[in-house]
């Protein structure tokens, strides 16, 4: 059975998953920039070069992997992290190839063996967690852990976003900085319109998928999550073997942005039981 717990934040502005604070900046890394994967640009960022216990960061749909400014600094002096912006995403470039899930873990898969990392604990927000899973799924020889904040694990788990200010502030803001850091920075229709298609059509994992996972497993979500259902989340908690729930408090599904302490807090208590 899942273990559903609660942090209680240190400090809480009044009703933080009603904000959508700034995009952090990225800390200085000890080296960035494009790598040739899988046919694509893949941009990343590493810092804390040759620490033990590698730690990879996978962001969500539209967004760059700025949005983890604040939880880099919280990892970067115990372990080497690696920030990567997504294919089409951020800086990376993308092809005619359709971006998919799967497609997106076998890109985190070359980048690895690229950058001579045999196994890595995965914190995914959102499509980044979705990746993650496809991770734990098709490639769990390379995962140390997987902190999945934010994923579902069918179309039928997302709610309708636009239903939400703060997910249509998010929309609105990937827009602009899509334009901003994209090597094709007035492509943004297309990329978006291929983005729509995969959450049309992804993830699809069957309970026998979820039941198959060996990796080690938090399902972590928000108590406000505007994207994402409850049941979804507990649905797939309870499925993967010696999965941990985690719901965090008087956040949405930019916890990370509204309370970073108690989200930094939560990854790195995962991170010391590896």
């Amino acid at each position: 059975m899942a273990l559903v717990c609660a942090l209680a934040s240190p400090s809480r502005a009044a009703e933080p998953w009603l904000q959508l604070p700034p995009t952090p900046t990225l800390p200085t890394p000890d080296s960035a920039g494009p790598r040739l994967v899988d046919g694509i640009l893949l941009w990343s960022a590493i810092y804390g070069r040759g620490h033990p216990n590698p730690v990879i960061l996978l962001h969500g749909g539209l967004a760059n992997s700025n949005y983890f400014g604040n939880l880099i600094p919280a990892l970067a002096s115990t372990h080497e992290v690696v920030a990567i912006d997504s294919r089409g995403h951020g800086r990376s470039s993308r092809n005619d190839t359709p971006i998919g899930y799967e497609l997106m873990a076998s890109d985190v898969v070359a980048l690895m063996d690229q950058l001579h990392i045999p196994r890595a604990a995965i914190v995914g927000w959102s499509d980044g967690a979705i990746t993650g899973l496809e991770l734990a799924i098709h490639h769990p020889d390379r995962l140390t852990g997987l902190f999945a904040f934010a994923a579902n694990s069918d179309p039928s788990g997302v709610k309708d976003v636009h239903a939400s200010p703060v997910f249509s502030a998010f929309i609105a803001r990937a827009a602009t900085e899509y334009a901003q850091m994209n090597p094709t920075p007035g492509d943004y229709a297309a990329f978006d319109a291929d983005i729509e298609k995969m959450w049309a059509r992804e993830p699809n994992m069957s309970a026998a998928t979820l039941r198959a996972i060996k990796a080690r497993v938090w399902i972590v979500d928000a108590d406000h999550d505007e994207a994402i259902t409850r049941e979804n989340t507990d649905h797939m908690a309870s499925l993967i073997p010696g999965a941990r729930e985690l719901i965090l408090p008087g956040v949405s599904h930019f916890a990370f942005l509204q309370d970073p302490a108690m989200f930094n807090f939560a990854v790195q208590h995962f991170l010391g039981q590896n």
